[in-house]
């Protein structure tokens, strides 16, 4: 007679957990999606300020991917409406694509000010500013402002 597992069934837990963590996989596609769009705008609106122009060999070498990459991503968000191409031209933003540069470059500022305010030094703050930005909730951003302005 074999001996009784104790080790408890989880033909239940089995079943549900690829559907789970299927969701939980797309959700983070989902988000890594969206923090390269906001990426490239903020990007994009830099150069363009800058230089006069944003170039597809401009964003291979701030990002630090090769060209392909840059013209596959920057096709997928000429697809989303954020901007716009024509053949041996620069990348131009709509103005949905600028609108959320500006969002993106508000919330960065956003962000560094509140780790300055903490007393991170300012290189470090820029630096830690880039990956927090994209994860903030409406609320978290709103208790940011809220505690800038009280230190006024």
């Amino acid at each position: 007679m074999p001996a009784k597992s104790s080790r408890p069934k989880t033909a239940n837990r089995k079943s549900a957990a690829p559907a789970a963590r299927a969701e939980s996989f797309r959700k983070v596609r989902t988000d890594n999606a969206a923090e390269t769009a906001q990426d490239y705008v903020e990007a994009i609106a830099e150069l363009i300020e800058s230089d006069g122009e944003a170039r597809p060999t401009d964003l291979a070498r701030m990002f630090g991917v090769s060209h392909v990459t840059v013209i596959r991503t920057v096709a997928r968000l000429q697809r989303d409406g954020l901007m716009i191409t024509r053949p041996y031209r620069s990348i131009f933003l709509t103005p949905k694509g600028s609108a959320l540069a500006a969002e993106c470059r508000e919330r960065h500022a956003l962000v560094v000010s509140f780790l300055l305010a903490l007393g991170v030094p300012r290189a470090t703050a820029e630096g830690d500013a880039e990956g927090i930005e994209h994860h903030l909730g409406a609320e978290t951003i709103s208790a940011f402002r809220a505690f800038l302005r009280h230190r006024r």
